[in-house]
């Protein structure tokens, strides 16, 4: 069964040699999309080092939201899976195996994914949503789909700034998929390193979760009141938190903002 790994990346050259040589050793049939959204370093040229090495490689370049760049990758895609993974990952070895081993319909797979970098950002956990009794906020960072269910809901939102992963999981457990995670398919994730870096995350994903509502209507029954308190039991996840709650309401009074 192939699966087709789906990669979008900007001004990722500090981090895409790893990533591509932790999946050029993973257990084949499988290819590598990239989709570059016109990085101004050298991660482009860097893919297409890889791209004449390995035929399983293709890189495309394309503007837009990170939604767009995945359903561009995800239509170059000749394989059952659909396996999305982000630039400044490290897949472990069986990453790939673990995902065609779960394979099944009406199922995403949700991996486990190790944070390295900055130790002050690292474990902070995730505002989890509920759908339908699933946890919706498995991020793309990790996350594999049967490309019939991918189709079947139209993909990615290209409106989405962030939670565009938020906004699949939701309408794909809606349409009758289950989440199920898989600790063997493992990937480290390097946190942001700055702190300036760390609040514009922050800041960014908090718009992004009004976003969700703007589409999907009132959420807030759908979140557990006691993670949300366990996610501002310490300094960092309550800075973490002030910023989320002010890109939450620039969102909510100017919803067609960009991203810089």
């Amino acid at each position: 069964m192939l699966v087709s790994v789906v990669i979008t990346v900007k001004n990722e050259e500090k981090h895409i040699k790893n990533l591509l040589s932790s999946l050029v050793t993973q257990e084949p049939p499988f290819e590598v999309i990239v989709v570059d959204a016109y990085s101004t370093d050298n991660t482009a040229e860097i893919v297409k080092l890889y791209e004449k090495q390995y035929s399983n490689i293709k890189l495309f370049q394309g503007k837009g939201s990170r939604g767009k760049g995945r359903n561009l990758g995800a239509e170059k895609a000749k394989g059952e899976i659909l396996a999305f993974i982000d630039g400044d990952c490290i897949a472990k070895e069986g990453w790939v195996q673990a995902i065609r081993e779960n394979y099944s319909k009406k199922t995403i797979l949700a991996g486990k994914t190790v944070s390295r970098g900055k130790k002050s950002f690292n474990n902070l956990d995730r505002v989890e949503l509920y759908i339908n009794g699933y946890d919706v906020t498995y991020p793309s960072t990790n996350l594999a789909y049967p490309i019939e269910e991918f189709k079947a809901i139209n993909g990615f939102d290209t409106s989405f700034i962030t939670a565009e992963d938020i906004d699949l999981n939701l309408r794909a457990v809606k349409n009758g998929c289950k989440i199920q995670f898989i600790e063997k398919m493992e990937v480290e994730h390097y946190s942001r390193d700055t702190w300036k870096k760390f609040v514009k995350q922050a800041f960014w994903n908090g718009y992004g979760r009004k976003q969700l509502t703007k589409k999907h209507g009132n959420l807030w029954k759908n979140y557990k009141p006691s993670n949300m308190v366990k996610n501002i039991s310490n300094p960092i996840a309550f800075i973490r938190a002030i910023f989320a709650l002010s890109g939450y309401i620039v969102c909510k009074i100017n919803p067609q903002l960009k991203e810089k």
